[in-house]
């Protein structure tokens, strides 16, 4: 093996390779390749050896090409990033059961995210007289998929090359059709290995994955477009949707022509314009009140895919007069062992299609009735994110560092790719659907730096500067993530909002102390990263990144990221360490400066 004379790009392999299959893996390899996956993000493991020199002695090392990673779990982060901004299927590989455990919490992730992930894995052999002592045993499991079954969409173990290649297909389909999420394929290792009496025959993978069409009914758009001319005061619950241009600028035509409210939820994806008369609000942590004002005096609510319906209604006392509909494919794959589903919402009509298939057959059908476009019902409601005084000279909290962070950035095309729990939506315009991916939607901490990668690496030559602000518990836990950027030349520039302790678990400390009567003064043992603190712009550097920091005053902030954004547009990962107070921010404060933006319809990729 050797690496190519271009930095950063997949190693080559040396000798003749096999023009057909020869192998059971080889068929595996194979099947990935037709379904046209890139890339396959793994750290190695014995059982899936075969695959592994399936992928390396026959594919040569390309499509996929393998990005070695120190961490199962950040291999499952990084194919997680890479769906949320290309919408496709990545490929994963994890070694046998004890694989597999440390991945669990980045499938948990993947699926709360609804992200298309193949996932493989390897188990075995089944066979017991093929097992080597000790070793093959602890590392068989009888039904391996358990582990994860009830947070996959599908899960299979194929026992020979021709059902593994079915598998895969329909894994990729499943995996792909909305709603999206992880799929796991068990490949038992001696399967893999085994020598192929003979061809496989031909297979066309596209006939194996039929589209799907998600739409709405006739019947249901006309039910709803009577709930909207009905309407005085609508209000759109922005949830779930693509990074597609055509998508974004449909759903603010639809949100034009109804005159509604829209609010939107920091959580998920960028959706629709912040800077838009419309936007009214995004839901953050601690909410906005004016969440609760937008909702109550609504008279219909239009959820497109909302990640949790009932829970934002709760915020308000909705009317006896407000009608909800509610438009998702979700409940096709809840299940009865996680929760992610949310509480049982009221609806009083529920459209089961993709909501980025409704906008524009909904606008079509209000323009043939001859409901006329309407201006927004309380247009007196400025948006939240309008101009505000500049950043006062004072303490570096995190809005501090995401007002410099903002101008730093100085207009250029952005993409946020994670921003820790109390980021508010008012501190950054969203004008295009690949300015900001959501979070990791789990809450598995750890997954940001990951899935920070994985974007990085779908949006290559894009000429957006891939920006993620991680906290330090979520970095220090997924740090080595960043190696695999670096050793790829994936460009990135992660900024860490270190106020060295899991402040999240602070303050639920100081509420018990405070419900018991005890003193929440105590609220940091067991919380704080403290004695010694951790160097992470030293944990940077140890992976070939360039650390910066620890910053710890305002005015250093505007130099400092500057120099990180070179590193980044030289093709380097920059790792900036800003000391911030701890707390969380008034949802309610003005951005103390507008961004700089572009045309709020959006801009076509």
């Amino acid at each position: 093996m050797k690496n190519t004379d271009k930095p950063g790009a997949p190693e080559v392999p040396v000798g003749e390779r096999a023009n057909i299959a020869q192998f059971g893996s080889d068929v595996v390899a194979e099947t990935l390749r037709d379904l046209g996956i890139e890339y396959i993000a793994l750290n190695p493991g014995a059982s899936f050896r075969g695959l592994h020199d399936s992928l390396v002695n026959f594919l040569g090392n390309m499509n996929p090409s393998m990005l070695l990673c120190l961490h199962e779990e950040h291999a499952v982060a990084i194919a997680q990033g890479y769906a949320k901004v290309t919408g496709r299927a990545m490929a994963a590989a994890v070694h046998s059961n004890v694989g597999l455990m440390h991945a669990t919490m980045a499938v948990f992730n993947a699926w709360c995210d609804r992200m298309p992930v193949i996932l493989l894995g390897a188990t075995g052999p089944v066979d017991a007289e093929q097992r080597r002592p000790w070793i093959d045993w602890i590392h068989t499991a009888r039904d391996q998929g358990a582990l994860l079954r009830h947070y996959t969409k599908w899960d299979d173990q194929p026992a020979s090359p021709g059902a593994a290649r079915e598998a895969l297909t329909r894994a990729a389909w499943i995996a792909e059709n909305r709603p999206q999420g992880p799929v796991y394929i068990n490949l038992d290792s001696g399967m893999q290995e085994m020598k192929l009496e003979a061809a496989t025959g031909s297979f066309d993978v596209a006939r194996h994955k039929p589209p799907v069409g998600a739409e709405a009914g006739y019947s249901d758009l006309v039910r709803l477009t009577d709930l909207v001319a009905a309407a005085e005061r609508p209000l759109i619950l922005q949830g779930r949707a693509s990074r597609e241009i055509d998508a974004w600028n449909a759903r603010v035509a639809l949100a034009e022509a109804i005159g509604a409210r829209v609010i939107t939820d920091i959580k998920l994806g960028a959706a629709f314009p912040t800077g838009h008369p419309l936007h009214a609000v995004t839901i953050g942590t601690p909410p906005h009140p004016a969440l609760r004002t937008h909702i109550s005096e609504a008279d219909l609510i239009i959820s497109l895919d909302a990640v949790d319906l009932a829970g934002t209604l709760s915020a308000g006392s909705v009317g006896t007069d407000a009608r909800i509909v509610q438009i998702s494919l979700d409940h096709h794959i809840h299940n009865g062992w996680s929760m992610d589903h949310q509480a049982l919402p009221p609806v009083d009509l529920f459209i089961s299609a993709d909501p980025d298939e409704i906008a524009t057959p909904l606008a079509e059908l209000l323009e043939k009735n001859g409901i006329a476009p309407r201006p927004c019902w309380s247009p007196e409601v400025e948006a939240v994110g309008s101009a505000g005084a500049p950043a006062p000279a004072g303490k570096l909290d995190l809005e501090g560092l995401a007002i410099h962070l903002r101008e730093a950035v100085n207009g250029r095309e952005v993409s946020l790719l994670h921003v820790p729990i109390p980021w508010q939506g008012h501190w950054w315009d969203f004008t295009h659907p690949l300015d900001y991916v959501g979070s990791d939607s789990g809450g598995g901490i750890g997954g940001g730096p990951g899935i920070a990668v994985g974007a990085a690496l779908a949006l290559k030559n894009s000429g957006r500067l891939p920006l993620a602000v991680c906290g330090d518990g979520d970095f220090v836990m997924g740090a080595t993530a960043i190696w695999t950027a670096v050793r790829y030349r994936i460009p990135l520039m992660i900024v860490v909002a270190n106020n060295s302790s899991f402040f999240n678990d602070e303050i639920h400390q100081e509420r018990v102390a405070i419900a018991r009567g005890r003193p929440v003064e105590n609220r940091w043992i067991g919380q704080k990263m403290i004695d010694p603190e951790i160097d992470l712009a030293a944990m940077a550097t140890a992976q070939g990144a360039t650390g910066f920091g620890p910053v710890t005053r305002m005015e250093e902030l505007d130099g400092i990221f500057r120099q990180a954004m070179a590193v980044v547009d030289n093709g380097g990962v920059a790792v900036v360490d800003v000391r911030i107070e701890p707390g969380y921010p008034d949802p309610t404060s003005r951005a103390r400066r507008r961004p700089s933006g572009n045309s709020a319809r959006g801009r076509t990729v």
